[in-house]
């Protein structure tokens, strides 16, 4: 095993440790079932499968666009404890191991587990760049992430965070630390708080017993035992969970006074010939980014002319991209990839009442968004009893629910969604995307083949691209900014089925 392995380019083996609570999101079937394990249909691998990414639908687990059937010898873990699969939600980040066919049509989860990233109050937040920072770890909320009802804030304006008396972040860790979050819960009070992190080069002192993770300071002078620790040894670099968990809360300066302190390193063998499917940020780049790069604490090498990619080519390969990888491991811990995806940004988004549903798509404002099982996250937020397995065939045919899609304009013009919200009806509608024509000699726009419509006098006209929002002093500064492939956001009222008459828009940047 490397040395890098236990540290975070290990950042990442924790953006996979599992576990949170369970909130008013989507859950699933209770562990505890009789399902059988799935026929296999294709030739089984000899070893085993690891799976590493946020859930994105139930009934089974599905991960990575693949779904692991669980059944009563499944376990499930949370926070390490024992726990079923319906304490889960989805976009939560969890480490699946079980065993898979060659086809990647039959699979089966052996155990599934989750740890948060974070949980404590929140001390700052930035709407701006849509950042909050929970025990001086920065968290990065993007159009994807699942933002559970326990939260009153939305993803348009954070400020309801510091209503809240704490929150638990799931997601995936970049090089720089920052949590990219894909599920955020709220608490009601104040109880456990733990972050699971790196050790920061040069903050180790073993004399005081602290240590620094990003931008909190841990004292572990009351641990008493260093759980899971190679040799009993605590080193920088390494990948640790502290907690406090006796309801002391922060000392006098801030820091976390932690009751316990587990090593989170290594988290599964790297045996040759087992498979793996993982979702994350690559955090090292070698000389030949080709053959040689790391996602989180996992090595990575391709084999040109036989891996094959998706969303890009190796030339695009740089560091805090965020990419799905799928392969085996060889003899020397290093995952050789079969397939490389390149996960695009996300930047588009509708809100409003549906026109039609047909079979995997549906229309908002006359646009086309396509879903697909296992790459969607569908989230059912409606009415006093959402539907915890909910799904595009649950949505009104005849039009009329009232949802809100996030996800990539491909292609052009449409949307391929990531995340699918079915909520309360409101009157409100909303669109987020790139400028593709303007008609120059009158106020309006046309996003995703919708016109927008501007009112002198009466649309509010707002500059996002900055560190703060701003109005900008006139409609002629809009104007003069604005252009072909600008990214705008508006709210506003639908008059026709392609046409928006906007209250606000907003000049993003992309």
């Amino acid at each position: 095993m490397k040395f890098h392995a236990k540290r975070c380019g290990a950042i990442f083996t924790l953006a996979c440790l599992l576990l949170a609570g369970c909130g008013g999101g989507s859950g699933g079937d209770s562990g505890g079932g009789n399902n059988e394990p799935p026929a296999t249909g294709g030739i089984t691998r000899t070893g085993i499968t690891i799976a590493v990414g946020p859930i994105t639908g139930f009934g089974s687990v599905i991960v990575n666009g693949i779904s692991y059937e669980t059944n009563a010898s499944t376990t499930f873990t949370k926070d390490g404890q024992d726990a079923i699969q319906a304490n889960f939600s989805l976009g939560q980040v969890v480490l699946i191991q079980g065993t898979i066919d060659d086809d990647n049509t039959n699979a089966l989860a052996t155990s599934v587990e989750f740890d948060d990233n974070v949980e404590g109050p929140v001390s700052s937040i930035d709407n701006a760049t849509h950042t909050i920072v929970v025990l001086g770890q920065t968290v990065q909320v993007i159009l994807t992430t699942s933002i559970d009802d326990s939260c009153p804030a939305t993803w348009d304006a954070l400020d309801g965070f510091l209503g809240v008396a704490a929150v638990e972040v799931s997601g995936s860790v970049p090089d720089d630390g920052t949590i990219e979050a894909s599920r955020i819960e709220c608490k009601n009070v104040v109880g456990e708080l733990e972050v699971t992190g790196v050790i920061a080069v040069g903050s180790l002192d073993t004399g005081v017993m602290t240590f620094r993770i990003n931008a909190l300071t841990v004292d572990y002078s009351g641990v008493s035992i260093l759980q899971n620790f190679p040799d009993g040894v605590i080193s920088e670099g390494d990948l640790v969970e502290a907690k406090d968990n006796d309801g002391g809360g922060l000392g006098g300066s801030g820091e976390l006074v932690a009751t316990s302190l587990e090593f989170k390193g290594d988290r599964f063998a790297k045996n040759e010939g087992d498979h793996m499917e993982v979702e994350g940020f690559i955090t090292r780049i070698g000389t030949v980014p080709e053959t040689d790069f790391d996602v989180g604490d996992i090595t990575v090498t391709t084999i040109p002319g036989t891996t094959v990619w998706e969303g890009g080519d190796a030339s695009n390969l740089n560091l805090n991209l965020k990419v799905e990888v799928e392969g085996e491991f060889n003899d020397a811990d290093v995952l050789v990839a079969t397939k490389v995806e390149i996960k695009q940004a996300t930047a588009v988004r509708v809100t409003g009442l549906v026109d039609s549903v047909d079979a995997d798509t549906l229309a908002i404002l006359g646009i086309t968004i396509t879903t697909e099982v296992g790459k969607t996250r569908f989230e059912d937020k409606a009415g006093e009893a959402p539907l915890d397995m909910f799904e595009i065939g649950d949505l009104n045919s005849a039009g009329g629910d009232y949802v809100e899609v996030r996800g990539q304009e491909s292609p052009a013009g449409e949307i391929f969604a990531l995340i699918l919200e079915r909520d309360d009806p409101r009157s409100e509608t909303r669109l987020r995307g790139f400028v593709t024509d303007m008609v120059v000699a009158a106020p309006n726009l046309t996003v995703l083949g919708v016109t927008i419509q501007t009112t002198a006098g009466v649309t509010e006209f707002i500059d996002s691209r900055g560190s703060t929002e701003v109005e900008f002093e006139n409609e002629d500064d809009f104007w003069a900014a604005v252009n072909e492939g600008s990214l705008i956001d508006v709210k506003g009222t639908e008059t026709d089925p392609q046409i928006l008459l906007a209250e606000e828009i907003e000049l993003e940047m992309e």
